[in-house]
């Protein structure tokens, strides 16, 4: 039998390259996906299952025989009955369903600077999270991304350039001299699959070879795609009330506290060398003419 593969949110954004990566080698991939009656890209050559977090029996069925977990599952914030604190106790779920399932390894999708007393749910729970992976039975490769780009599912660095493509003023955040160090999405999956044949549990920091503070990349995004808006420098309040007043026009969750706290507290550096080999502004050299055309929505990818 051909090893078989898992990759939970295989049609969602890291998801999805890392099926392509898989696929590409001629793996056998099963996706197990929130969104089962979604387009399936990848035709007869994946097969597609919902993640069954409340029948623990089923999901342990679903992953027997399993060489590798993939496991990118994750939340970006509260909504209606998402949280994460479900997500945590899902991916528990699934942690312990594995072991059961005797699956050989799990690639599990973290983030940059996990800290159990981090201020932030998100970087909080995947602290959770790796803890429990480490404390389990399986053998494990966690991988932390910084803040990821690229891909036609790209989200934050598109509506950059949508709002510098619509507006005449932009607003950085001050004090702007926090940074983030940006990785392309296909370098993630490149650091995962390979992570997944890793003999040794490894923790790799998955970051891009270029660190840049926020205004420096708004204004590379600005300059590749001919943008003439004006930056200025507002307080972290007025941001985010500009932010959430554009929210509303397009019925969506533009950025949320939370995220730009986590970015003006430098969490988005990693601490170990770039692992990513593709650089912001190469991408943006052959995206720019399409990027930001149109609104990227969260809520379209997960809620509608």
């Amino acid at each position: 039998m051909p090893e078989l593969n898992i990759v939970t949110g295989g049609l969602s954004y890291i998801g999805k390259y890392i099926t392509r990566r898989l696929v590409a080698e001629g793996k056998k991939v099963l996706i197990l996906t929130g969104h089962p009656n979604r387009p399936n890209p990848f035709g007869k050559q994946i097969t597609i299952a919902p993640w069954n977090f409340e029948n623990q029996k089923a999901l342990v069925t679903c992953l027997q025989g399993a060489t590798t977990l993939f496991n990118t599952y994750w939340v970006r914030f509260d909504y209606d009955t998402v949280s994460f604190d479900s997500a945590v106790e899902n991916t528990k779920q699934l942690i312990k369903a594995a072991e059961e399932a005797g699956v050989r390894k799990i690639v599990h999708l973290s983030v940059s600077n996990p800290s159990e007393e981090a201020p932030f749910p998100y970087f909080r729970g995947k602290a959770v999270l790796e803890k429990a992976i480490r404390q389990s039975k399986l053998p494990y490769a966690i991988i932390r991304p910084t803040l990821v780009f690229g891909g036609e599912e790209e989200i934050l660095v598109n509506n950059i350039a949508w709002l510098l493509r619509r507006f005449a003023i932009f607003a950085i955040p001050a004090p702007v001299d926090y940074r983030l160090q940006p990785i392309f999405v296909e370098d993630v999956a490149t650091l995962a699959v390979e992570g997944a044949r890793t003999p040794e549990n490894t923790t790799i920091d998955a970051a891009g070879p270029d660190t840049f503070t926020f205004k420096e990349m708004v204004q590379l995004i600005a300059q590749k795609i001919g943008s003439r808006t004006l930056l200025f420098h507002a307080s972290p309040s007025v941001s985010l009330a500009l932010l959430k007043v554009i929210g509303l026009l397009v019925d969506d969750v533009v950025l949320t506290r939370d995220e730009l706290g986590a970015l003006m507290a430098n969490l988005l550096v990693a601490k170990d060398r770039p692992r990513g080999t593709t650089r912001l502004s190469d991408w943006l050299d052959q995206k720019a003419n399409a990027l930001g055309r149109t609104y990227a929505s969260e809520f379209d990818r997960h809620f509608r």
